[in-house]
Order: structure tokens, then sequence, then C-alpha cells
């Protein structure tokens, strides 16, 4: 059986204590690994060896950084098909879209090894004419990084290169349901020729760990993606030890259809970001406000293009549309707020239980569920799902719609689908969130900032503004002695 080790100072090691977890295949319930479980002076190991190694990285040129970023996308590129295959055995999503999140993950590395040398200062004239204020940016210091299971690699990667390029070390937690493929990537750094200690990975579960990385004084930046609640908690303990956190967490993203849009563009667009990775992305479409105009045609339209989907075991059932989910939480989650939904009036237009079908019978399997007369009643349109249930409610006016997608805690995506200008400019301005789509579903890119309003987060990843988390700015302010005056 597979066994993966930790990561640290360079070394790929056991646990002190000899501790195990098992990783499971989600579309089997099988076991296909075992995952060293880090031990107290495990933790302290590597923020010691982070803590060691931060001052000979940060003294680097940020084109000598990129270097070692620029080589380790090449590893990860050329070991993309095998870690994708590690990451669907272990998070079940198909197989092409993991090797899509690893080849992304590529991009990450490249993109910050050239971000990292656009990081510019600026000088600042004085009244006096023999000063001068420069401003000058410095990497913060030993960083850590603490990543979910939804997309293991990806995930881990924003916060890894962003951190590396702009001149911290990491000590990194993946997720324990998927430590596998994170500790794939991990090792592309290690054999691109990243110094030992620059990047660790540590594998364990979250509030011992996370307790750990915030106490320890070495690390001076918290990177966190995952629930609100979790990232309230890590803010509240950070904030004593004036330590710096940037959290990337929950979203209830509404999608708003106005009666002039292109129709096959947004059938099209909410099926794909309702349902991809079974729902289990921050950024999945949890409800939609549709134009009572068209809304019964949306429906119809929506119901037959999900019924279309192809459900199948990710590595076995290759190219399909949709694996299983990730566990049985988030299935009894989404059978839960189904359930809620019935209760209180809604109707399953589709979908609502477990395909048929030998193969899916151990798996964490389910339907694309859409439900219509839905109200804000119901868990479906006020709460994260994380799976694969949408919500769809008619509107009679651009107005209601935005206040419904509004009427949330978070703020972390939103769409929009209209060929009408002045009704694409009232969605992007008076939607509250960080990331706003417009007849398209892709509400995040590389180099442009990703982060959330309200509960759904602080702080941003991605662009520039995602290589800023680790840079504190400095003034120095310059007295020039000329003995000739």
């Amino acid at each position: 059986m597979r066994k993966q080790q930790l990561l640290i100072d360079g070394q790929w090691v056991k646990a002190s204590n000899g501790a195990l977890g098992e990783v499971k295949n989600p579309a089997t319930g099988e076991i296909i690994a075992q995952a060293s479980l880090a031990a107290t002076e495990d933790i302290k190991k590597a923020i010691e060896a982070a803590g060691c190694a931060f001052p000979g990285w940060a003294e680097l040129s940020p084109a000598e950084r990129g270097a070692y970023l620029r080589a380790a996308g090449e590893k990860v590129m050329e070991r993309h098909k095998e870690i994708g295959a590690l990451m669907t055995e272990e998070q079940g999503k198909p197989l092409l879209e993991a090797q899509g999140e690893v080849k992304k993950a590529a991009l990450a590395l490249r993109y910050y090894a050239e971000e990292g040398e656009r990081v510019y200062g600026r000088i600042i004239a004085n009244a006096e004419r023999d000063i001068e204020s420069r401003v000058v940016y410095q990497p913060i210091g030993p960083a850590a990084a603490i990543t979910p299971w939804n997309y293991p690699v990806e995930l881990l990667a924003w916060k890894i290169c962003g951190a590396l390029a702009a001149g911290c070390t990491m000590v990194a937690k993946p997720p324990s349901l998927t430590p596998l493929s994170p500790f794939a990537f991990m090792k592309c750094l290690v054999d691109a020729g990243i110094p030992p200690g620059v990047i660790n990975g540590i594998n364990g579960p979250g509030s011992k760990v996370g307790r750990q990385l915030i106490e320890n004084p070495i690390i001076k930046k918290m990177a966190f993606t995952g629930s609100t609640e979790v990232g309230r908690l890590i803010s509240t303990d950070c904030g004593p030890l004036m330590k710096k956190a940037s959290l990337e967490l929950g979203g209830h993203c509404p999608m708003i259809i106005s009666r002039n849009c292109d129709l096959e563009a947004a059938v099209e667009g909410a099926v794909r970001r309702s349902f991809r990775n079974m729902g289990q992305i921050c950024i999945s479409i949890n409800r939609i406000y549709v134009d009572q105009v068209i809304h019964d045609r949306f429906v119809e339209k929506c119901v037959a293009a999900a019924k279309k989907l192809k459900i199948g075991h990710g590595l076995l059932t290759v190219p399909c549309d949709l694996g299983c989910m990730a566990n049985a939480e988030g299935l009894a989650k989404t059978k839960e707020h189904i359930a809620d939904a019935i209760s209180k009036g809604a109707n399953v237009a589709c979908g609502g239980q477990k395909p048929e079908g030998k193969e899916f019978a151990k798996g964490f399997f389910f339907e694309p569920t859409i439900l219509t007369n839905v109200n804000h009643q119901m868990k479906v349109m006020t709460e994260e799902t994380f799976g694969p249930v949408v919500g769809v409610m008619a509107f009679d006016d651009l107005n209601e719609a935005i206040a419904l997608a509004n009427d949330t805690p978070y703020g972390l995506a939103a769409y929009g689908f209209t060929d009408n200008l002045d009704e694409a400019d009232k969605l992007a301005r008076e939607i509250h969130a960080g990331n706003v789509a417009i007849n398209n579903v892709d509400a995040g890119v590389m180099n442009a900032p990703y982060g959330g309003w309200k509960d759904s987060g602080r702080g941003c990843e991605h662009g520039p503004e995602g290589l800023m988390e680790y840079l504190e700015a400095k003034h120095v302010r310059v007295r020039y002695l000329h003995s000739d005056r």
C-alpha cells in the first residue's frame, strides 16, 4: 500500500510517533494509501526549518527565485497526468478535470515566477530638497498555508507560489482527506532544486496543526481556504498575536438571468458552474434568479442539459462530466438541504437521488439536482450546500433580483447574464461580491485579484494583489549630506 511521508527541511520522513491516517477512494470506499500524521515535534521541526531557510531565500533576487519556480512548473507539467490520477483516486473528480487542475498549478508557478520581478517600490519627494523617501517591499517572513480537499493542488499552489515569489518560506498543511496529490505537487518543487526548508509539508488534523502554526512566533503569516466558521477561529486566534492572515472562505453564490440574455449561453453556464466538481466549489452557483418571462423555458432547458451530464468513476469512465462527492458528510448535507426545501414546498425538477447502477453502489454519487418553487425560507437558498444542488426562483424586477442576491452574509462570487449594457453595469456595480462575472461563469483568473467580501473572507489571491499578501511595506527616508552645500 502507498505510504505518504512528511516533507521537512528537504527530507521525506515518517511521523516521529509513527502515526498514520487512512486515505480512501470516495468512489469505492477502498483504502488506497496511508499518510503520516505529524506529531507535535514534527510540526515544530517544519516551522523551524522554514525559519532557518528564510534569510537565504529572501536574499535571493526575484529573478533567482523565479528560476526555481519556472523549473518547478516544468516538473508539474511533466507529471500532471500522474498527479491528476492521484487526485481523482482520492478526491473523486473526473480524471481530465483533475489533470486540468494540475496544469493550472503549473500556470500559477510560471505566473508568479514573473510577477515576483514586478514588485516595484517608489520615490516620494519631500519638502526639503536634500531629503527623499523610498518605499520598498520586503517579505513578511515564514508563512503557513492550510488548504481544502475540493481543489487540493490548485488552491495549495496559489499560496505557495505567492509566498515563494515574494521571498517567504512556507509550511503547508494539505487536507487530510486528500493529501496524496498535494504532496506530489510539493515533490515537484523539491525535485526542481528549491533549497531545503523553503517548502515544508505536514499532514494531520487542522485543529492540531493549525493551532501550532498560529501560536508559533516564527510563522508571520497564515493563509487559509475553507469554511467561514474555521476562518473566524483563525482570525480570532491571529488577532492577539498581530499575525497577518488571508482567508478565502465560504460562499453562497447567486446567478441573475435577465430576459435580455442569450438563453442558451445562460443555460450552459448555469449547468456548468452549478454542478462542476459535484458543486464542491466555493464559487459554485447555489441559487439562480430568472426573469419570470423566461423562467419556464430556462428551467426546461436546464433540466434537459443536466440530464445529459455523464456521471462516472473518475478513473474508469473517461471522459465523464461528474464524478462522486468527496465524503459522506457532504452527501448527507446535500440530502438534508433537498429534504428541507421539499418540506417547505419546493419541487424537484430533476435529480434528487443516487444514480442507478452497481457502479454507483459504494461511492458518494448523487444526481445533479434542480429545485423550483423555492424561496429564502429554505436552506438551499440561504446556506452553502457544497453539493450538486441549485434552486431556481423567478423575479419580476431586476432590483428585486439584486436585493435577493445580496440577501446573504456571503460575498465571494456572483454571476449575471444579460445582453443589455445598462443591466450589465448595474449588476456589476450593485451586487455585493468580490468577484462578479457577466455573461460567463469563470469568476477567477490568475492575473486578477480573487477574494471575498463580508463573511467570504479577507485578503486576495491571484494577481499582484496575491503577491502583496506576503510583503510588508517599508518607508526609508534619506537625507543626503552634500559637503559642498
